[in-house]
């Protein structure tokens, strides 16, 4: 089980000083994308429908980056605890190189096979002539988002949090400023719409990047001898990790298709809410989120120089903080829940199918916050399959079959109170998977 001794001042100290800069990043980085979202609803609710079946797919493109860069900051992260440097700087220039590849290809392959899944999703004939002209834009400013993720990885790798979350601030401001020249134009010139949303997003990336390259640049993370051989080396631990982890971020996107697949069934102003709640849910979750990224390499270190204490006591804070957190802003968020949903919603219709999502799931993201965090643990303590499995279990086990059967039920209601219970099960879960899996009499026996 876990220890129980209190963690020490500077170990809380030490994780806020970790967490802190990601918490702003991510939460100016998300709370534009929930701005983007209110921006979009003002074009209408046909815009923003066509918007929210984008997500799912938005979403695999980042699993993708997501496992990849969870694999390559676990490496790192190992290599400099074990005092190997130069095989970091090997393993920091093949994550460049082949993300920018896996992404680019991936980008293309959604772009050829958009019409078909998307009518699978059920979009309508109107929502296709929507997503047609917007996800072009969309996919180019994913991969540019994706490599500026990458970069991002190396830094948290090297325990550098301060640069990615300043630049997570900095990339959301441009966005926010160039959302309504683009989306709503400006004088006699009447903007370019719904794709005008994805055109700011891919343009606020570019300069993020441009800042990241010059940095990087100027580091000593990189090399460019030896690359060929590392590859070899590293493919078989890379894919030990990338392998489950990536499978772990890909299952959420699959999810999320069959989820607003059952929504779409409830009609157009429910997609419309859903995809406002989905943005809002991603920004809630923005302190876990932060820890998802500072922990692991934290953790990754502890793993190679065989620090198991330190482990349990970093767990148990993060878990308490979580916890707190997200129970205290959910019951926030229901309480806030009409007045949340006025402020943006773009009309009373898909207000009032978002307060109801508002009332029931927010205060479920504690469960959810923990179930998070096991997994994130879990990829850099070498448990890359528990974690795979714990993610199968969440989506698969819990999540969508309490949605589905609470939208059969019980309509848009019940879908909210069945996926709530469905992360108030995948936490309890996870909670128990960490307390058997660190009461190991191996794990016990390391230090």
């Amino acid at each position: 089980m876990l220890r129980n001794d209190a963690p020490s001042s500077s170990l809380g100290v030490t994780l806020w000083r970790q967490t802190w800069p990601m918490a702003i990043g991510v939460l100016s980085l998300l709370g534009f994308q929930l701005i983007d979202s209110a921006f979009v609803a003002r074009l209408g609710t046909a815009p923003l429908a066509a918007q929210s079946f984008t997500f799912p797919l938005s979403f695999l493109i980042i699993g993708v980056q997501v496992g990849m860069g969870i694999a390559i900051a676990a490496l790192i992260s190992r290599a400099l605890g074990a005092g190997e440097t130069d095989r970091a700087r090997r393993l920091g220039s093949l994550v460049l190189i082949v993300g920018a590849l896996v992404i680019a290809l991936l980008a293309v392959g959604l772009w050829l096979a958009q019409a078909p899944i998307f009518r699978r999703l059920g979009a309508e004939p109107e929502s296709l002539t929507l997503i047609r002209a917007y996800w072009g834009p969309q996919l180019f400013s994913a991969w540019v988002g994706a490599l500026l993720y990458f970069g991002y990885s190396l830094f948290r790798a090297h325990g550098n949090t301060r640069l990615p979350g300043s630049l997570m601030v900095v990339t959301s401001l441009a966005n926010l400023a160039l959302d309504p020249l683009l989306i709503f134009g400006i004088g006699d010139w009447a903007g370019l719409g719904l794709p005008g949303a994805a055109w700011a997003t891919a343009l606020a990336m570019l300069i993020g990047l441009a800042v990241m390259g010059m940095r990087l640049a100027a580091s000593d993370w990189l090399a460019t001898r030896g690359l060929y051989a590392e590859a070899g080396q590293s493919l078989r631990p890379f894919l030990g990790i990338a392998g489950p982890a990536m499978i772990s971020q890909l299952m959420p996107p699959l999810a999320a298709m069959l989820a607003i697949s059952v929504v779409a069934r409830l009609g157009e102003s429910q997609v419309a809410a859903w995809g406002l709640a989905s943005r809002l849910e991603t920004l809630s979750l923005m302190a876990v989120l932060a820890m998802t990224m500072s922990l692991p390499p934290w953790l990754g270190r502890c793993y190679g120089a065989g620090d198991w204490p330190q482990v349990h006591r970093l767990m148990r804070l993060a878990l308490k903080v979580a916890v707190i957190w997200q129970l205290a802003l959910g019951l926030a968020l229901a309480l806030a829940a009409p007045w949340v949903a006025t402020a943006l919603a773009g009309t009373a219709e898909v207000g009032a199918d978002l307060a109801v999502l508002l009332r029931c799931l927010p205060p479920s993201y504690a469960a959810l916050g923990v179930c998070m965090l096991v997994v994130s643990a879990g990829n850099a303590l070498g448990w890359p399959l528990r974690a795979m499995m714990m993610s199968a279990a969440r989506l698969f086990a819990f999540y969508l079959p309490c949605l589905g059967l609470g939208a059969w039920l019980g309509g848009l209601p019940g879908l909210a109170l069945g996926a709530a219970l469905g992360n108030l099960l995948a936490g309890l879960a996870a909670w128990a998977l960490l307390r058997r899996t660190l009461a190991s009499p191996r794990r016990q026996a390391v230090g």
